[in-house]
């Protein structure tokens, strides 16, 4: 018999394994430790003039690369406003059009969700 402790999305669960006889699954027992505690939300840094009117936002979960513009920069449509590593791999995230950036709304390193605002545009 083994012991283990083991998070999952913030649940704690103590979690004990019984050694099977020929190979057999061995049953598992687990009971939740401590209830989740949800994370302090981060301040989003500061827009340059306030938030823009079109939003770049996260097409999949993932998180925060690189950031490759710069609040006030004039960016062409497709050019790359930041990296999202997702599954492993670097994913640009391109401007939609034409315009300049009025925020960046997330850090280098920030795991975000789809939908997450990642940076707006004018």
């Amino acid at each position: 018999m083994k012991n283990y402790t083991i998070t999952v999305n913030g649940n704690v669960y103590d979690v004990t394994v019984e050694e099977g006889g020929a190979g057999a699954a061995a049953p598992v027992v687990s009971a939740p430790k401590a209830a989740p505690v949800a994370a302090a939300p981060k301040a989003a840094p500061a827009a340059a003039g306030g938030a823009g009117s079109t939003k770049l936002e996260a097409k999949a979960a993932g998180k925060v690369f690189a950031i490759e513009a710069s609040v006030g920069q004039a960016v062409k449509k497709g050019d790359t406003v930041l990296v999202l590593e997702v599954m492993k791999m670097e994913t640009p995230v391109v401007a939609e059009a034409d315009g300049t950036i009025a925020s960046i709304d997330v850090a280098k390193g920030d795991s975000v969700e789809v939908g997450t605002v990642l940076a707006t545009m004018n």
